[in-house]
C-alpha cells in the first residue's frame, strides 16, 4: 500500500535559510539544576555503575525535587551569579557588534 502524500514532513524550501550562531557571542548562562546535575552527576554513576544515561537524568531529578530550599540555595546563588555574568558579557558582546558595523 501507497503511503499517503500528507504524511511527509515540509521541507525549509520556502522558509529563510537558519541564520548561523556566532561562535563569539557569549555562552548563556546556567540553571541552579544544572550547576547541582554538573556536581552530582559523578557521585551518581560512581552509586549506580552501568547506569544509563537517561537513568542518570532520572536519580538526578529525583535527588534535586527532595532538597529543600535551603539546601537548593547555594545552587541558585550560583545561577543568579552566571545570569549576571551572562548579561554583562552580552551587553559587551552587543557593543561590540555595533561598533562593528559603523
Amino acid at each position: 500500500m501507497p503511503k499517503d502524500e500528507t504524511t511527509r514532513r515540509s521541507t525549509r524550501s520556502g522558509a529563510a535559510p537558519k541564520k548561523k550562531k556566532d561562535p563569539n557571542a557569549p555562552k548563556r548562562s546556567l540553571s541552579a539544576y544544572m550547576f547541582f546535575a554538573n556536581e552530582q552527576r559523578d557521585t551518581v554513576r560512581s552509586e549506580n555503575p552501568g547506569i544509563s544515561f537517561g537513568q542518570v537524568g532520572r536519580v538526578l531529578g529525583e535527588r534535586w525535587k527532595a532538597l529543600t530550599d535551603e539546601e537548593k540555595r547555594p545552587y541558585e546563588d550560583k545561577a543568579k551569579a552566571d545570569k549576571q555574568r551572562y548579561e554583562d558579557e552580552k551587553a559587551a558582546y552587543a557593543a561590540s557588534k555595533e561598533q562593528e558595523s559603523e
